[in-house]
């Protein structure tokens, strides 16, 4: 069948370049872990990292998911339209350690030229003040109704290179939904009601919490100034 030969395609170009996508990922995981603005000093900025690249098995379904739709993602647009293929997540306490996080990349990107952007970073948020704070970082604000919320940089190594790498910001609270939600919801989105509303409840618990942390910081900063 034509389809199962354009899928299967799909499939082989990715495998034939893991390793090459790995090497970058890599680099990029090892970068944030041994930043010493981000990882040095008596509180760290950086909580921890880690990478991932994407399971054969979900890129198939996703690659097959476009080809139903009539949007097939083939063996020659497949670094393209998907970016994902290599992910490194970094996760840090508090919503205000992301802005120096962001800088760090900014810097990367602009002035050292080691990366380059794929897109303009984003922040994906349901949180009104969230979209705010992400805002007046210069970022570009999407509201999730999944109610997700994490920042993504999309960087190759340089502008025509197959390699891309998302970066995923976010503190430990929306790591935790996040991990939860993928759970249930990945590759798709579960038709327990029950635990969909769960999941909601979750968001308001990591929402307010997340802020309490912010507070707390806030205030061993104000107590220590004076």
């Amino acid at each position: 069948m034509p389809e199962q030969h354009t899928v299967d395609l799909a499939l082989t170009a990715y495998e034939e370049r893991r390793h090459e996508l790995s090497i970058f990922m890599k680099g990029v995981e090892g970068w944030f872990a041994s930043h010493p603005k981000l990882t040095g000093g008596s509180t760290s900025t950086v909580h921890s990292v880690k990478s991932r690249l994407k399971d054969s098995g979900h890129l198939k379904d996703k690659i097959v998911r476009k080809q139903a739709g009539g949007d097939p993602i083939t063996a020659e647009n497949l670094f393209t339209r998907v970016t994902d293929l290599a992910g490194v997540r970094v996760l840090h306490l508090y919503q205000e350690q992301s802005q120096a996080i962001h800088a760090a990349i900014i810097d990367k990107v602009e002035n050292q030229r080691d990366w380059v952007f794929n897109e303009p970073p984003r922040a994906y948020t349901w949180d009104p003040e969230a979209q705010g704070f992400f805002a007046n970082m210069g970022l570009e604000v999407q509201v999730k109704d999944s109610f997700y919320t994490s920042v993504h940089y999309l960087v190759r190594p340089r502008a025509d290179s197959p390699h891309c790498c998302e970066i995923q910001v976010r503190t430990l609270f929306e790591e935790i939904w996040g991990e939860v939600d993928h759970t249930l919801n990945y590759p798709n989105p579960t038709d327990n009601v029950a635990c969909r509303e769960q999941l909601r409840v979750l968001t308001k618990v990591v929402g307010a919490g997340s802020r309490l942390v912010d507070a707390i910081f806030r205030t061993a900063a104000s107590v220590s100034t004076r």
